[in-house]
């Protein structure tokens, strides 16, 4: 690799700066500094300048920075990995330096750091100063082509100007430590080639990369670096997707037989359906929960998704019940997928690796299980339901306001859009991402305001006004209001989600939510909302209101002897009439029974429809003798 440096040094003679400009430039042909990349269009020229500098295809540079960054830079924050900038450029030291959790890769999945992927190398090839690497985004941008080039003529290829000529170095550029990881990366490099993508960024640039759908994935191409090869061991994963069995344990710790953990056996869906996928983050770092996942004395969940590079690790079979919702009927009914990181922090965790790993496993799941891929079927942790009313204040807000659900649902194949005419009586939430920064506190401390960030989340007032209180949620707040703390989800909505239209006032869109009225700021220039349509239920005629429950439990009268009826599942919210909510699903109530070390001991009892709806931020459960159904256009 010396000899590529010092011909690259050759080529580019640039001068080096003695520190960080106040503004990001971008280094053009001789040096010559090119527009702030604050300036409008200024970081697509700086791809574009790179590409021509190292003979790179400007459509494969600008596609694995999407795949590293989505363009973004992300305020010169190194990510978990030690990343910089829209190149991802990795410079481990800084990073630690920076306090920043940096993941080890112990595992033979792992992204394993290379000298040949750090900011230093890239810093050795294009004679720029390391910190400008690490900080300048335009300067991250050429290290990043000239790391390509290098690794092309690493590999003996040409530097030629056909994308598919360069799938063996995009794999290179992975750092992965195996050829299944490896390939994983180009593969979705050649896909966002073909598919094309445009953004904002987060500094408010606006990128584009046209569609070449005829570009072909020379897949052979993968075996040059000398890669070894991976295996999947017993998971259910789809075929291209990295995944590796990490069992979760099943065994009696303890004298009594209620002494088990940290999941159940079962036998779905010959014996229940799946009608869930729950998306987790872990709240911790990838070590952490895979320690905690292999501790029978605490709970079980299906896969983990690796926030460096999407890897993915199953614990249980999925005909197995995880004990990851805090809600029993949902685990029973559910697929639980944890995600490494916080949801504070999304900059360095919430990586488009992660999303696009998990987004195949979901697409492969939802299929084979015939789950709808809806967010009343594809749910956050933060839309579990408490599952009886002193629950409720405790329930897991994870994966929180920041995770991208617009984007993970595009990534799915099931992008939001509108379903009718404008006027609908129903809407689906849909913020803009980049645009839409609701003013935050807690991410760090108590009361503290959060750092401005794009969010899918929306805050809810009581009236159409920005001073109006935020509306509140009787069961996270009995003696006081909702807040807009990041962790507080009583007055929120998020991408996704349908609600029916309460009213509508000036650039206001009033929702049922909880019971009451709630509004949100909808702008007739920039609308968060699209139209839709939907079933919906209403209390039936003659009932002030109805109760919300959060499970669909069977009625006591139909439990057999001998097994205890749980405990009343009505939640302390009440559903008034002349109110309507979207219904999500139809389904028959179900419990099962599994308290001991002795499977012979279960059973699922079954009686009791009721409807799935969306009633507030998280879901609620109906009972159908209560309601009558209607659709709303």
């Amino acid at each position: 690799m010396q000899a590529h440096a010092a011909s690259f040094r050759a080529a580019l003679a640039v001068g080096t700066a003695s520190a960080l400009l106040p503004v990001f430039l971008l280094v053009g042909p001789a040096g010559a500094a090119a527009p702030a990349v604050g300036m409008p269009g200024a970081l697509q020229e700086a791809f574009t300048a790179a590409a021509q500098r190292y003979h790179v295809p400007t459509d494969v540079l600008l596609a694995v920075s999407y795949i590293e960054s989505r363009w973004d830079a992300h305020a010169g924050r190194p990510s978990v990995s030690g990343g910089y900038g829209p190149m991802h450029l990795t410079d481990l030291r800084t990073a630690l330096a920076q306090s920043r959790p940096v993941a080890d890769g112990r595992d033979d999945t792992a992204r394993t750091p290379d000298p040949s992927r750090t900011a230093a190398l890239a810093a050795s090839l294009t004679g720029l100063p390391e910190d400008r690497i690490r900080l300048d985004p335009a300067a991250n941008i050429t290290g990043g082509a000239a790391l390509l080039a290098s690794d092309q003529e690493t590999l003996g290829q040409p530097l030629t100007t056909d994308p598919a000529d360069w799938y063996g170095a995009v794999a290179r550029y992975s750092g992965s430590g195996t050829q299944a990881a490896a390939a994983d990366f180009a593969d979705e490099v050649f896909d966002v080639i073909r598919s094309g993508e445009v953004r904002t960024t987060d500094s408010g640039q606006r990128v584009a990369l046209a569609a070449l759908p005829a570009v072909a994935s020379p897949t052979a191409q993968v075996r040059a670096p000398g890669l070894p090869t991976g295996h999947s061991g017993h998971t259910e994963c789809p075929s291209s997707l990295r995944c590796t069995w990490i069992p979760a344990p099943y065994e009696q710790y303890g004298p009594e037989p209620t002494d088990y953990g940290n999941h159940d056996l079962a036998e779905r869906p010959k014996d229940s359906s799946i009608d869930y996928i729950v998306i987790h983050s872990t709240e911790s770092t990838w070590d952490a929960a895979i320690g905690l996942v292999k501790e029978p004395t605490y709970l079980g969940w299906h896969y983990t998704v690796r926030s460096s590079d999407g890897a993915v690790a199953q614990h249980l079979a999925t005909k197995d019940v995880g004990w990851h919702a805090g809600n029993w009927y949902i685990n029973a009914k559910a697929i639980g997928i944890e995600h490494e990181g916080f949801l504070a922090d999304p900059d360095a965790w919430f990586t488009e690796a992660m999303y696009r790993s998990s987004a195949r496993l979901v697409r492969y799941l939802a299929h084979r299980f015939r789950i709808p891929m809806d967010r009343q079927h594809i749910i956050g942790h933060d839309n579990v339901p408490g599952l009886t009313a002193d629950t409720v204040a405790g329930m897991h807000t994870d994966p929180g306001p920041y995770w991208d659900w617009a984007h993970y649902f595009r990534l799915l194949g099931v992008p939001f859009h509108a379903a009718a005419g404008s006027g609908a009586g129903v809407v689906t939430i849909d913020p803009s991402y980049s645009r839409n920064g609701p003013a935050l506190t807690g991410c760090v401390s108590r009361d503290e305001p959060c750092t401005a960030h794009g969010s899918s989340a929306m805050l809810l007032h009581t009236a159409p006004s920005e001073s109006a209180p935020l509306v509140k949620d009787a069961g996270l707040h009995p003696d006081g209001r909702s807040t807009s703390d990041v962790n507080d989800t009583g007055a929120r909505v998020s991408a996704g989600q349908q609600y029916v239209v309460a009213g509508r006032r000036g650039g206001w869109t009033a929702i049922w939510y909880l019971g009451r009225k709630a509004w949100l700021r909808d702008p007739r220039r920039r609308r968060v909302t699209l139209p839709a349509r939907a079933m919906v239920a209403t209390p039936r005629r003659g009932q002030a209101s109805i109760p919300v429950y959060g499970g669909a439990f069977p009625k006591a009268s139909i439990f057999p002897t001998g097994i205890p009826v749980p405990a009343d599942t009505t939640l302390q919210y009440r559903l008034p009439a002349g109110q309507s909510y979207v219904v999500g699903d139809k389904v028959t109530g179900e419990y099962y029974h599994s308290t001991m070390y002795n499977t012979a001991q279960q059973t699922w009892i079954r009686g009791t429809t009721y409807y799935e709806i969306q009633f507030g931020q998280r879901l609620g459960f109906v009972r159908a003798s209560d309601v009558t159904l209607h659709r709303l256009r």
